[in-house]
């Protein structure tokens, strides 16, 4: 598996609002995965998700986390990120996911009264697959 920078190429589709599943890991080391949305941003992945998250509470026991982003045309178009949670932040205003909501949907996260918390994955190895 490469190592960072990223090419041209894998940084583009990144940045695209591509389908996307994180990986996270159980207690017992087994994974689990959620469709997420996410957003790159050259560097780092924000994901944002409910405080209730299941997902949240694997990131905050064991950082490894995996992002693969699918290709909205194929999905054997696809870029897989493997890395840590660097950061863990509450999003008490709501502005990391009215970004994402924005960035998939076009408008605001529809739920104001959510209690949501931002994570910020930093990709240590990549791999890709067109």
């Amino acid at each position: 598996m490469p190592s960072l920078p990223l090419p041209p190429d894998v940084d583009e589709f990144l940045r695209r609002p591509n389908p996307a599943v994180v990986a996270t890991l159980r207690p017992d080391g087994s994974p689990h995965t959620a469709a997420t949305w996410y957003d790159w941003d050259g560097a780092r992945v924000l994901l944002n998700m409910d405080e209730s998250r299941v997902r949240l509470r694997f990131m905050r026991r064991d950082p490894r986390v995996a992002l693969t982003a699918l290709g909205v045309d194929s999905w054997y178009s696809h870029v897989s990120l493997l890395g840590r949670i660097v950061s863990i932040e509450d999003d008490a205003d709501l502005r990391d996911i009215d970004h994402l909501a924005r960035r998939y949907t076009g408008r605001e996260f529809s739920k104001r009264d959510a209690h949501r918390v931002s994570a910020w994955l930093e990709p240590e190895r990549w791999h890709s697959w067109d």
